[in-house]
């Protein structure tokens, strides 16, 4: 019988973290109360450092609070297990010492026998990490796992959690934004929506944000127009980017509607950027995990440069709604899809069945326990989705071509 288990959030926020962790307590609340909840502060950070706070019973009785709020109350961080180097050089575990195995030890140490993570890719890769030593060396621990990415592009996963609020957060932020068009003549709006190597946030921003512009009523004849105020232009990793031909149809654009909106994912591009750096002798930061620092190339500016002059745009407005849409509270979409897969990830952890809790798209979409040694990153967004081609067909774009898969 379990007698103890912790919680931990990892990687950057989405918009289901704080809802999980509630989902978690009331579902450990309702079906074995006696079971003692731990949840370690910073992800894997706190797991290292035996950094935890303890569910109390006030804590218990007012957990539905945690559904209405973004973030996590726990606290996150970007640690990789199999990164020594730079856990060490953190001050994160000792010259010589085996990250796993500190971390493993901690768990006995602190008397957890389930460790339930909730993360993108990379946590769910370093909880398959810990697992997989946890069950080589007979430590008799299961980890549990949920599906955290505002990119949706976890591995067999159909969706994950947080990503459709992410979407419709950023489809909400577009709209004070696109108002700017009118704040001089010529102006050209780039939305950078968070995605390295997935353009699906992007693609669904858009088209929630393009199926508000179709919801409402306009009043053109005082300049009040859905032209203006449209999606143009949609750039994600997966789809081929001609920029001299796309210039030469947003030129018409800005002729036409004397503005030019463009939703354009973070990772767009990002292979002639980082080309672009390395000629000219730049560094490119990278994280603990290898990912380029998405934040400090700054693909937006980029774009804005390119298409600038080719557009004779009078002004560019480049506006980011990352951070906006990954801390929000989960909206009624996610919040059920929350409740689903804690409530499975809750009854699988007593069962002692390890994996990662999510529909599989291997296996009918069925709401499973995917084993932890299936869980991969950097699904990519399928471009021939028949929503996606119309919403280009909708906005004059053309059909999208696949783009080579590219490693940043």
């Amino acid at each position: 019988m379990v007698q103890k288990v912790a919680l931990l959030t990892a990687g950057g926020f989405a918009p289901c973290l704080s809802s999980a962790i509630g989902g978690l307590i009331e579902r450990y609340t309702e079906v074995a109360p006696e079971i003692e909840i731990i949840a370690y502060r910073n992800g894997y950070q706190g797991l290292l450092t035996g950094d935890y706070l303890t569910i109390t019973e006030g804590i218990r009785a007012k957990a539905a609070l945690l559904h209405e709020y973004g973030g996590s109350p726990i606290g996150n961080s970007r640690v990789k297990l199999t990164n020594a180097n730079d856990l060490v050089n953190r001050g994160l575990v000792a010259e010589g010492e085996d990250p796993l195995k500190v971390a493993a030890d901690r768990l006995v140490a602190d008397g957890v026998e389930v460790l339930h993570t909730i993360g993108g890719d990379d946590t769910n890769t370093t909880a398959a990490d810990l697992a997989a030593y946890l069950a080589r060396n007979d430590y008799g621990l299961t980890v549990v796992g949920l599906p955290k990415t505002i990119d949706n592009d976890i591995v067999p996963i159909r969706q994950s959690l947080g990503a459709d609020t992410a979407a419709e957060m950023g489809a909400r932020f577009a709209k004070n934004v696109m108002a700017e068009h009118n704040a001089g003549s010529r102006i050209l709006i780039i939305h950078e929506v968070m995605g390295r190597n997935c353009g699906w946030l992007t693609a669904a921003t858009a088209r929630k944000y393009h199926e508000w512009t179709e919801s409402v009523d306009w009043l053109p004849e005082i300049g009040l127009s859905q032209e203006a105020w449209d999606v143009h232009a949609v750039f994600v990793p997966e789809a081929v980017l001609d920029i001299d031909e796309e210039a030469a149809r947003l030129r018409k654009v800005m002729d036409e509607v004397g503005c030019v909106n463009i939703f354009l994912s973070e990772g767009a591009g990002v292979t002639d950027i980082i080309a672009e750096m390395e000629r000219e002798g730049q560094e490119v930061a990278r994280d603990a995990f290898g990912h380029v620092r998405l934040e400090r190339i700054n693909p937006g500016a980029w774009f804005g440069k390119q298409f600038a002059e080719m557009l004779n745009a009078q002004k560019v407005l480049v506006q980011k709604s990352g951070y906006y849409s990954r801390s929000a509270p989960a909206n009624a979409f996610d919040r059920a899809l929350i409740r689903s897969m804690t409530d499975l990830a809750v009854d699988s952890a007593l069962a002692g069945t390890p994996g990662v809790i999510g529909h599989d798209e291997e296996n009918d979409d069925l709401l499973s326990v995917i084993a932890f040694n299936r869980i991969k990153g950097g699904k990519p967004f399928d471009i021939t989705e028949d929503w996606y081609v119309e919403l280009l067909a909708k906005i004059g774009q053309p059909a999208p071509v696949a783009a080579p898969p590219a490693e940043h």
